[in-house]
């Protein structure tokens, strides 16, 4: 009998932690009934107050992980546009920068950022960089290694990347408006042009670099296990001005890879 009291103890418990944690974000919910003081009385300002706290908070959060799109938005416009996605997707983590994965996301169905297009990429390039920042360490790998295999055998390289690897592609010129908007200079007209952008990390410097065409689907083909052989049909396919020698110097220069392999064939 006493085990079974202490379960529904606990189960009681839960339930009050639920009411209590649901309403946060829910402005219209009434405070949960019995939160009390030890004197007795409801605490429906506290808890308001505690409401509110939380709800800034996390509006807060999400603009410290896409200042970008706050910029080009204006912080008005930002922070109601913040508030309505964390009533729609509250953290379900502990950890703050794993928040906001699903923002861009938010941004393409939110009514009043259908004249921004182009805003969600931006949000996305954001999300990478974070993403790249906080990606497990690894060392990048050493041109030396690639330099040693046989010209023959080199389409049968297979490249694993680097863990902060990302590549984000766009119908729209995410990267130039990520680009300038991200620091605090002078916002110029950009070209209305597709642009694919790869986010690395060199130590715990991240970059942002905007790639030529064809090069976004190179690296995914590769990222997915291609052989370079394979990979470079795909990229030289949409592009056959691709300049593949210099994109992978670049990528070596950028730690793009981690390490590589190569599969053997039947002499």
């Amino acid at each position: 009998m006493p085990q079974n009291n202490t379960v529904q103890l606990s189960q009681s418990a839960r339930e009050q932690a639920f009411l209590f944690s649901s309403g946060l974000l829910a402005p219209d919910s009434p405070v949960p009934k019995d939160l009390r003081s030890p004197q007795g009385t409801v605490l429906a300002d506290r808890y308001n107050i505690y409401r509110n706290n939380v709800t800034v908070g996390l509006i807060n959060a999400v603009a410290s992980i896409f200042p970008a799109v706050q910029r080009i938005t204006g912080p008005d416009f930002f922070r109601a546009m913040a508030r309505f996605y964390i009533r729609a997707k509250p953290p379900s983590s502990p950890l703050l920068f794993e928040y906001g994965r699903d923002f861009a996301e938010f941004i393409e169905a939110y009514e009043y950022a259908q004249t921004m297009p182009w805003l969600p990429d931006v949000a996305r390039i954001e999300r990478a960089w974070l993403d790249a920042y906080h990606a497990a360490d690894a060392d990048g790998l050493d041109p030396a290694r690639l330099a040693a295999i046989p010209q023959e055998r080199v389409g049968l390289i297979r490249f694993t990347m680097h863990p902060a690897t990302r590549i984000v592609r766009s119908l729209y010129p995410a990267v130039s408006i990520f680009s300038q908007n991200r620091a605090d200079g002078e916002v110029l007209p950009v070209n209305d042009r597709p642009e694919d952008a790869l986010i690395t990390r060199s130590g715990n410097q991240v970059q942002v670099r905007l790639l030529d065409a064809g090069a976004a689907e190179f690296l995914l083909a590769l990222s997915h296990g291609a052989h370079l052989q394979d990979a470079a049909q795909v990229g030289l396919g949409l592009n056959p001005d691709l300049d593949l020698a210099r994109l992978i110097a670049v990528m070596l220069e950028a730690n793009v890879f981690s390490s590589l392999e190569m599969d053997h064939i039947d002499d």
